[in-house]
């Protein structure tokens, strides 16, 4: 008798095998395997982990002009901060981008663009970026305001770069954007025509309080608010008035600095104010005036004066040849990213070394656009569910007025 010829065992015996008999497996399952795997396979080549350790410098508590920026007499210490970020693929198309994307921790369905724009500006062919994100909020409350040359100091143009962000709805951060920076202009050019050196503390407040007498008719008002974080930007200086929770932060010599502080109820200074005005401090699902409001000034908010006011803190930043960018935000990234990490991901940005390409926006962006599109997705991989609007603006000179791409 022929003796039957042996084979080998398969390397594959004994494992256990998936059925994808379309018989026996619905179309429906099937699909969702084969999206699965894709999303798989498309995810470990989009990962791009950022290891951001920065050198920071905290300023003395002395609020006086610069004392925010460049003070030598400032601690140096360092933080580690890690985050990880998703980029679509440049050789896939926008659908397919999108697709295999829609399940990654809802990044995308959160990732809804309300307003974007870049622009180069000014004598020194300067450029900015401006993002504004809707997150997982029904209304997109915040507003930007970008003003080129609003006004002419000394002969040189100066910039208006704001962000407004509204509670309540969004009829005061709108009022705001349309109204701020020309209340801004008449009192720069007033001061101009009498002479001598601008009083920013003063004319901040006095622009501020116009502002909210302005919205004190408005019936809307009187329970809606906004808080708002503003620079101009001139030849010499950077002046910076904040109202609010929003945030200015500014890169210096491979630094992060803070130009402003936050207003929140429990804020040692702010608290006193609040109780010495008759009012109090309750833990509401966080501090909050009176158990309503999680930020202790800001412009509309009738209901809650005196307690809530709309004074701005006003810091004057001498500019140098160090400077490298000024980042502008709601407080919807920095809840989720600390001002260090984000000044190290704009000078990623800003040098080449990180670059987004989302189906989202176009893919003429300045490197400036980059980084605050990148910022404002990066709070929203983070787990920020307000709405958040970044400006990031460059400081420094470029060669031939264009950075290489």
């Amino acid at each position: 008798m022929k003796q039957q010829k042996r084979h080998p065992p398969s390397p594959t015996a004994g494992l256990r095998r998936l059925n994808t008999d379309r018989k026996d497996m619905c179309a429906d399952t099937l699909t969702k395997l084969k999206n699965a795997r894709l999303r798989r396979l498309k995810i470990q080549r989009l990962k791009l982990k950022y290891t951001c350790e920065a050198k920071i410098r905290v300023a003395p508590e002395d609020r006086g002009e610069g004392t925010k920026c460049g003070e030598p007499e400032s601690e140096d210490r360092k933080i580690h901060e890690s985050m990880q970020i998703s980029l679509s693929l440049t050789t896939s198309s926008k659908e397919e981008d999108r697709s295999s994307l829609a399940g990654n921790n809802g990044v995308l369905d959160d990732f809804r663009v309300e307003k974007y724009k870049e622009e180069r500006y000014g004598v020194e062919d300067l450029s900015y970026g401006s993002v504004s994100l809707i997150g997982n909020r029904k209304e997109m409350e915040d507003a930007v305001s970008i003003e080129v040359g609003f006004v002419v100091k000394e002969s040189t143009k100066c910039d208006f770069f704001a962000v407004y962000d509204g509670h309540g709805g969004a009829q005061v951060a709108k009022a705001c954007r349309a109204r701020l920076y020309q209340l801004v202009a008449e009192e720069l050019e007033r001061q101009g025509r009498n002479g001598g050196k601008v009083d920013w503390e003063g004319m901040m407040a006095g622009c501020f309080s116009k502002m909210d007498s302005e919205l004190a008719d408005n019936a809307a008002a009187r329970t809606v608010g906004s808080t708002a974080v503003l620079a101009v930007v001139a030849k010499d200086e950077v002046v910076v008035a904040n109202c609010g929770d929003c945030r200015a932060v500014m890169g210096r010599a491979g630094e992060a600095f803070a130009l402003s502080d936050d207003h929140k109820p429990d804020r040692p200074d702010e608290l006193m104010r609040i109780e010495a005005a008759g009012g109090r401090v309750i833990n509401w699902n966080g501090q909050r005036v009176l158990g309503v409001l999680a930020t202790s000034r800001s412009i509309g908010d009738q209901y809650l004066r005196p307690y809530v006011i709309s004074k701005p803190e006003v810091t004057v930043t001498k500019r140098t040849n160090k400077d490298e960018f000024l980042i502008l935000a709601s407080d919807g990234l920095w809840d989720v990213i600390s001002g260090e990490a984000a000044c190290e991901v704009v000078r990623k940005c800003l040098s080449g070394q990180a670059r987004r390409n989302s189906p989202e926006l176009e893919n003429h962006q300045s490197l400036a656009s980059e980084a605050a599109a990148l910022l404002a997705e990066l709070a929203m991989a983070k787990g920020s569910r307000d709405n958040t609007s970044v400006i990031v603006v460059e400081l420094r000179k470029q060669n031939n007025g264009h950075r290489s791409r």
